[in-house]
């Protein structure tokens, strides 16, 4: 919302806000906005008397605002409905779709873009470390990258909201099943994706990481040329990589025939994945290897995506907003390959509507078990689900104990952070993964840490 915000403030609208309070990064980009921002939803806000109310896919029926939106006949829409109208229809989207990955490799691909020189337009969910926002209104008629998220668009449209974004790329990374509370299994998600694929020109391109089974099947439900990128021998877009302390590199090969050479600091097979996802998508487009090469060793990375918040004590805290077990264990591999030698702790707050639950526990267990210690958080607004669905913190801690992890539920960020505070060592690693803001526990960390 802050980053469509933005958007409407470039284009050239009065723009203001209300939502609750707010945790890093969400709340510098807002202030960033330099727009008046209520702290509390209240009816009163709407007396400035705006032509059209974008309401976000957090709200519903009960909220003051929204009720009085309904009684006062406000033109209201979502924000996928605003960017197709307002921003998409006069630009060529690139839609950045999937499970997993999708603020990373949106980051790359725009850092790519602009340095080739292409100047896209871009609105991504994170905060990219290379541009001064996260969203950026580009030019009419020029390229635009956005991220397609296959999670409903409001109270009011229960559609993924990339069903609006007009793709004349789209660029699949992976299909799992998540999102329990929109999706009953993955057979829904599988046909959002193939729903979405219908919005693709001929004269467009569907871009499959041939790495995913389910990726790989949607080819077969395209309307456009299909391309592939990937680490397996059929991918069009093929890498080889070699990975030597902090830097990766990535041999990549076009329909057999090496492109170029690429050098990363990003960690982890997966984070090599996403770059050649967005070198793929940016050579289709016709930028050169040796700009993209450039370019690529450039990027500066996205906030809460493997990013050092601190190191204090001879100990480096690393962020991440990884929360499905995929994500989770990817993230895991990925610090044990920038760390190897080093004490790994995992600190994990179960916080989306789908690892809250059991659905995700035995996947849990794996994605957790190569680290060295194993902290699992309170289980966010654990009243709000029926103990039967209820995630079991205490048989995934047994499980991990029977695989070699310390591991301990703990009741509360307070608890966890004077639990690291005493048994921390000089040369640990801890990484702490949450979609939210842990119950304040970066500050806690840092309070006893630097207090």
């Amino acid at each position: 919302m802050a980053a469509g915000a933005r958007l409407a403030v470039e284009a050239g609208h009065e723009v203001r806000g209300s939502d609750n309070p707010l945790y890093p990064p969400a709340s510098e980009m807002v202030e960033a906005l330099g727009v008046p921002v209520a702290r509390k939803y209240d009816e009163a806000n709407l007396d400035w008397g705006p032509e059209a109310v974008v309401i976000g896919n957090a709200l519903s029926r009960g909220n003051p605002e929204v009720e009085a939106v309904l009684d006062r006949r406000i033109p209201y829409l979502s924000l996928p409905e605003w960017l197709k109208l307002n921003i998409l229809r006069t630009r060529r989207p690139v839609v950045v779709c999937g499970t997993h990955g999708k603020t990373t490799t949106a980051s790359l691909l725009a850092h790519l873009l602009d340095h080739a020189g292409m100047t896209p337009g871009f609105l991504i969910g994170g905060q990219p470390l290379g541009f001064p926002h996260s969203s950026r209104l580009g030019a009419e008629g020029g390229l635009f990258v956005i991220e397609g998220d296959e999670y409903d668009t409001a109270f009011f449209d229960k559609r993924a909201k990339f069903f609006h974004y007009l793709p004349e790329i789209a660029l699949v990374t992976g299909i799992e099943f998540d999102h329990g509370d929109i999706y009953p299994d993955l057979e829904a998600i599988r046909l959002a994706f193939r729903r979405m694929l219908r919005q693709v020109p001929r004269s467009g391109r569907l871009v499959l990481c041939a790495d995913d089974v389910e990726a790989t099947a949607l080819r077969e439900h395209a309307f456009s040329p299909v391309t592939s990128y990937g680490f397996h021998g059929d991918a069009a877009w093929r890498a080889e990589t070699v990975t030597e302390g902090e830097q990766s590199t990535l041999t990549v090969y076009r329909k057999n025939g090496k492109w170029g050479e690429f050098r990363t600091g990003l960690a982890g097979k997966h984070n090599q994945q996403n770059a050649l996802a967005a070198i793929a998508v940016a050579g289709e487009l016709g930028a050169s290897p040796s700009a993209l090469a450039s370019a690529l060793e450039s990027f500066p990375g996205v906030r809460r995506r493997m990013e050092v918040f601190l190191e204090a004590r001879g100990a480096v805290f690393v962020d991440d907003f990884a929360h499905h077990p995929t994500a989770i264990r990817g993230v895991v591999l990925a610090a044990r390959e920038r760390w190897p030698e080093r004490r790994l702790w995992a600190v994990f707050e179960p916080r989306s509507n789908t690892t809250v639950t059991n659905r995700f526990q035995s996947s849990l267990i794996e994605a957790l078990c190569r680290a060295d210690q194993a902290i699992l958080g309170p289980i966010y607004r654990a009243d709000a689900i029926p103990a039967a669905d209820r995630l079991d913190r205490d048989r995934v801690v047994a499980a991990l104990g029977q695989r070699g992890v310390s591991a301990a539920a703990v009741p509360s960020a307070d608890t966890i952070a004077d639990t690291l505070h005493r048994e921390v060592q000089p040369g640990d690693v801890i990484l702490i993964m949450s979609n939210g803001a842990f119950g304040g526990l970066y500050n806690l960390i840092r309070e006893r840490f630097c207090g």
